[in-house]
């Protein structure tokens, strides 16, 4: 294995801009296409550390993310897309830092 990868599912416009930095981009145009890059994300031989999804999609693959989130890896990240944000992510975040320290200090 030559290390963890990174990858990001969005719309073209949306992810384009991180295969400058090197990441994995999968540009999808439907829910039913994320749904399966990102299975297949899951199940490929490389380990992926990271997954980037742009809220609008993981919207729709909320059931799919939520049992992703009980491994260890990859760990699932929503960002915005070209659209804007839903606060999906930001949403995520502190529950996560709520459920690590016990209090919401991003308030």
């Amino acid at each position: 294995m030559s290390g963890y990868k990174i990858a990001v599912i969005g719309d073209k416009d949306s992810v384009i801009g991180f295969k400058a930095l090197g990441l994995e981009v999968i540009d999808v145009n439907t829910p039913a296409e994320a749904k399966e890059a990102f299975a297949g994300l899951l199940r490929s031989k490389d380990e992926y550390a990271i997954i980037y999804i742009t809220e609008q999609l993981a919207d729709k693959l909320s059931d799919e993310i939520s049992a992703a989130k009980d491994k260890v890896t990859p760990a699932v990240i929503l960002i915005p897309s070209k659209s804007g944000t839903l606060g999906m992510g930001m949403s995520a975040l502190k529950k996560a830092v709520e459920r690590a320290i016990g209090s919401d200090i991003l308030q």
